[in-house]
């Protein structure tokens, strides 16, 4: 099958199971949502994160390496194991230096974690990457092969991929937008925006003022985001110049 179309399948499933992840980690792990509420994660409006849809393409790519037999099969499965992990933990470092550097937004913040990386990696998040590899690895990726088979025996079910892109391109433009937003006001005031922190603010301040918050409009309030980013001025760090 056309390595395309199995890249923007793999892209679609993994954003949006990774969404998910990400949305019950959120309500009942993480330590930064002590209410346990429901939390919207990512910058996308939708229910999707393209950081897991890009994981899943790596992590695809790299087991697929098995079919070579480079060495020894056992120690051929534990370098790829290991190859898997690093290469998690880069994407998720490159993703999140461009949105620190390029774009002035912090959208997550490791800074309160043992060992971290500008606030960006940490150990404990390394770990949790290699513990998804092993997972995807061992018990998903036979089902993943399954899954492009099924595809390429059903190739109109790639309507469904084409429409989900359709949606997702949308919803990347309009947030886009207040990306730019967003790092104009960063730049002016010469911060970096806490993107999760921003978002956990209006909805305390919504829900204080007994005004509606919503779930996939988690910036939606009665005042502009530029007013809220005035009020949260002092909460957000200096940008740091190289």
């Amino acid at each position: 099958m056309n390595l395309f179309l199995t890249l923007a399948f793999l892209f679609f499933i993994g954003s949006v199971s990774g969404w998910f992840l990400e949305l019950l980690f959120r309500r009942y792990f993480s330590s930064s949502n002590p209410e346990r509420k429901w939390v919207n994660p990512g910058f996308c409006i939708g229910p999707y994160l393209p950081l897991y849809g890009i994981g899943l393409c790596v992590l695809y790519l790299i087991a697929s390496l098995n079919i070579f037999n480079l060495i020894d099969p056992v120690f051929n499965k534990v370098l790829i194991f290991i190859i898997m992990s690093v290469c998690m933990t880069a994407v998720e470092y490159i993703a999140g230096i461009i949105s620190v550097k390029v774009f002035k937004i912090r959208l997550w913040d490791y800074n309160n974690e043992w060992a971290n990386i500008q606030g960006i990696i940490c150990p404990k998040f390394s770990l949790i990457w290699a513990f998804l590899g092993f997972v995807y690895y061992f018990l998903i990726h036979p089902y993943i092969l399954d899954s492009l088979e099924w595809l390429s025996s059903n190739l109109a079910f790639s309507f469904v991929i084409g429409l989900f892109f359709g949606v997702f391109i949308i919803d990347l433009i309009k947030s886009a937008q207040l990306i730019t937003k967003l790092k104009k006001f960063a730049d002016e005031k010469d911060v970096v925006v806490k993107y999760e922190h921003l978002k956990e603010y209006i909805r305390k301040k919504q829900e204080k003022s007994s005004q509606k918050h919503y779930f996939f409009r988690p910036f939606h309030s009665n005042q502009t985001i530029i007013e809220n980013l005035k009020e949260m001025l002092e909460s957000f760090e200096k940008h740091v110049k190289h």
